[in-house]
């Protein structure tokens, strides 16, 4: 299952705000064996949002969009998302009746528009906050209030299944450049995928869907590298 992450908000591209999102997102999908293709960050404009949802899931088997969610006059998310698969936002009762019966808001409490959602989407309810998200033909739109997110998400995680990841880090006392045989030598012998990392030590990981032949290849390579003290 390939995915692509787009996060909205002018805060993250200015630099006001860091993109905590994306990361923890990435790490929780690639655990489930996910593979992240894409991670992007677009302004709050219904037509850049619109675009690059559509771009993105031509290309992937679903899309998670987080930010931009609220009746405030910058959240253009849900208007995005409906543009892109061309239909329109309309209230939705599934988000007004879980308001109603798991907060102390009625819908007449509630700013015009916190419950608008594209049309024909599945409501995704807001455990943490107020404003809902929602899932329409694989695209899932999430808060981007990071706790708000991190318990929409949990709500749709086993929904993102691709098959077993295992992984073990191997920490290397050499330059990242000096490892670059051994790095070829080890794809060469075994299945499995390998990143280098730089640090005040080089961190390699290693990751793949088998258990034992991710073990196998850490425990050649931790035999060939130098270990920091």
């Amino acid at each position: 299952m390939q995915i692509a992450l787009i996060t909205v908000g002018d805060e993250i591209l200015s630099g006001d705000t860091v993109n905590t999102n994306a990361a923890w997102l990435g790490k929780q999908l690639t655990e489930r064996g996910v593979s992240v293709e894409r991670v992007l960050v677009v302004p709050d404009r219904v037509a850049d949002i619109a675009r690059v949802v559509n771009e993105s899931l031509a290309d992937h088997d679903a899309v998670i969009v987080t930010g931009g969610l609220g009746p405030t006059h910058d959240d253009m998310t849900m208007e995005g998302v409906a543009a892109a698969v061309g239909v329109p936002v309309e209230e939705n009762t599934d988000a007004v009746e879980w308001i109603e019966a798991h907060s102390d808001y009625s819908n007449a409490d509630l700013v015009s528009g916190t419950t608008h959602l594209p049309k024909g989407s599945r409501m995704l309810p807001n455990e943490v906050g107020v404003a809902p998200g929602a899932e329409i033909e694989g695209i899932y739109v999430l808060p981007g209030v990071p706790e708000e997110m991190k318990a929409m998400f949990e709500r749709v995680a086993d929904e993102f299944d691709g098959g077993p990841h295992f992984r073990e880090d191997v920490p290397a006392d050499e330059p990242e450049s000096a490892l670059i045989d051994r790095f070829e030598e080890l794809q060469e012998r075994f299945d499995v995928k390998v990143g280098s990392y730089p640090g005040d030590h080089v961190r390699v990981t290693i990751e793949g869907t088998d258990e034992d032949e991710v073990q196998r290849a850490a425990d050649w390579l931790r035999d060939r590298v130098e270990r920091p003290e």
